[in-house]
């Protein structure tokens, strides 16, 4: 366990504040702060920020903690991973007694192993076998390019990286760990998992590898790309190629392309702040990670019908996290690669600073599969187009596009009009039926993290004013603890909140959040700090604290239990019942 003196100064010399605006856009908000939550999509925030105890609260998603958790929760790390990010960011060195349950050491393992085949990578581009630098420059690479994104190449040998890996200490179970050797099953042995291919590194906001992407540079190889797999040190859904270049710019606007040639391409004509998912749908995780950095997105992706199909997807999700997506219209070009080969950088700028708003491109593409000559046609489009209209927030704006869509259509804007707004009704009508559903069947939903709690919803919530209490006021344990034990709680998440909050104030250390960080959870630290948050407003007294401990000492008794009372106990909780009511 580390020492609480050494959390201490860590937290010190990260104020949440500072970490969390490296992440997110804050908001001041009297003596707090407020932003959009990273941890899931909105559009109004409702993340708090408390500076004073160094602590965060999602009232939307329950996500909080302190700056420890953050950081597992925003980077995916585990605790220790978390500490030793957050020292290294203040200058400091983790004490030798950490604890360790060998999974970071893993961690650190499948890092440097991911390092070191990036190099055997890149000193093959300019080994015997030319193919990948001759393909990387058929693609109009410059060396700095390839320099700077790291690119290297497989060859077609089944164990180069391998028996180079193997040299330099790794096990097969690091290299299966990595995803960069597979087993094969008539065999049993390993083989490496990128041949015949030129190497993309993908790496991590810190600048670490953390996986691979590959391009088959034979003219029918498959699959043309091939990509890591989720690692350890991996998740493909929560990050996004060159990302680590892109947050450098000072734009606050991002261009997302569809692979990683687009991105070099679009990079290496100036444009740094351009990022790809990888080789998977753009997913919510992705655009949250892209809000964090910038508030528009232009997405650039190629021209086919299954980009075209691919935008609208994106355009939806990134409207959800709170960015305003933009459409690049590329002529006489399939991808930005092609098109800044054919007609420049200067002309892509032009491009960009042209791009459609999303509300635009949609309300074109309603003519997509119809008949414009025909009166079907023209009635399919105008209920696509009216659906598209009806999901404008901003009125004003609303009206802009209305009046556009209504001379384009030749029909009445004032029939238009009424036809949204009809649309618009409906849907508030679909969302409060749902609102009402949701109502109806939550009390039946059960708790993932405090699961005793729908069912003893009272005392619940009596545990929960005891420990607001306790957070609150630290030197009343001892009085608290003359009225009740922590066996005494109902609820099991409850019961070693108090428990541990009891033993860490009695070997003497001063209440702080950050008691809990390495023994919960992130949900469960969630949980704790919407604790002390959801009760901010309420003033919590002794007596409060007394009459709470009366609810769990006297619960309501169950029918089943009762029949199984013999006569001394019933007469003892029928006693204590009256006491209670009398009290």
């Amino acid at each position: 366990m580390l020492p609480q003196e050494f959390l201490y100064q860590l937290r010190q010399a990260n104020p949440i504040d500072t970490v969390m605006g490296s992440y997110v856009h804050l908001i001041k908000a009297g003596s707090l702060l407020k932003c959009l939550c990273p941890f899931h999509s909105e559009k109004t925030p409702s993340c708090t920020v408390y500076p004073h105890n160094n602590s965060f609260y999602c009232f939307g998603c329950h996500a909080g903690g302190d700056v420890i958790t953050f950081i597992m929760q925003i980077e995916g790390l585990p605790y220790m991973d978390a500490v030793r990010m957050l020292a290294e960011r203040a200058g400091m060195t983790v004490p030798e007694q950490e604890r360790d349950n060998g999974e970071s050491k893993f961690r650190m393992r499948l890092l440097e192993l991911n390092r070191a085949a990036a190099r055997y990578f890149f000193e093959n581009l300019t080994g015997k076998d030319k193919r990948g630098l001759i393909y990387l420059k058929e693609r109009a690479l410059k060396p700095e390019i390839i320099r700077k994104y790291g690119l290297g190449y497989a060859d077609d040998r089944w164990d180069g990286l391998l028996n180079a890996m193997k040299q330099l200490g790794y096990t097969d179970e690091e290299l299966l760990g990595a995803n960069l050797c597979s087993r094969s099953g008539k065999t049993g042995n390993l083989y490496d998992k990128f041949r015949n291919r030129v190497i993309f590194p993908i790496f991590d906001l810190r600048g670490s590898v953390i996986a691979f992407g590959g391009r088959t540079i034979e003219k029918d190889g498959e699959p043309k790309y091939l990509n890591s797999s989720d690692t350890p040190v991996f998740k493909k859904g929560r990050n996004l190629f060159s990302m680590n270049f892109a947050k450098k710019s000072q734009s606050k606007r991002l261009i997302l392309a569809e692979g990683y040639m687009d991105v070099i391409s679009i990079h290496q004509a100036g444009f740094e702040n351009v990022v790809a998912s990888l080789g998977t749908a753009l997913t919510p995780d992705q655009c949250r990670l892209m809000r964090q950095y910038a508030e528009e997105v232009v997405i650039s992706y190629d021209s086919d019908a299954a980009g075209q199909n691919a935008t609208v997807k994106a355009v939806n999700l990134l409207r959800a996290v709170g960015l305003r997506p933009r459409i690049l219209h590329m002529h006489d070009a399939k991808d930005p690669d092609e098109y800044i080969k054919k007609f420049g950088s200067a002309y892509f700028r032009k491009l960009l600073e042209e791009a459609d708003d999303a509300v635009s491109y949609e309300l074109q593409r309603c003519r997509d599969g119809t008949d414009p000559e025909s009166e079907d046609g023209t009635i399919t489009a105008l209920h696509k187009a009216i659906s598209v209209l009806s999901g404008i927030e901003n009125e004003l704006d609303r009206n802009v596009y209305l009046s556009k869509i209504a001379k384009e259509y030749e029909i009445s804007p004032e029939i238009l009009k009424a036809q949204v707004a009809q649309e618009i009704r409906k849907r508030k009508k679909n969302e409060k039926k749902q609102t009402w559903t949701a109502l109806k069947t939550a009390p039946l939903l059960r708790d993932p993290i405090n699961p005793e709690a729908a069912a003893r919803p009272k005392e619940a919530k009596a545990e929960e004013q005891i420990l607001c209490y306790l957070f609150r006021q630290p030197d009343a344990l001892e009085d608290v603890l003359k009225q009740i034990r922590p066996e005494e709680f109902v609820t099991e998440l409850n019961r070693r909140i108090f428990r541990h909050l009891t033993d860490k104030l009695q070997q003497g250390y001063p209440y702080d959040l950050s008691l809990f960080s390495d023994s919960f959870t992130p949900q469960e630290m969630g949980r704790i700090t919407g604790i002390e948050a959801s009760h901010s407003e309420l003033d919590i007294s002794p007596k409060a604290v007394s009459d709470c401990i009366r609810v769990l000492k006297n619960p309501k008794l169950d029918p089943a239990k009762a029949a199984e009372l013999d006569d001394s106990d019933w007469a003892a909780n029928f006693q204590a019942i009256k006491q209670q009511k009398r009290s």
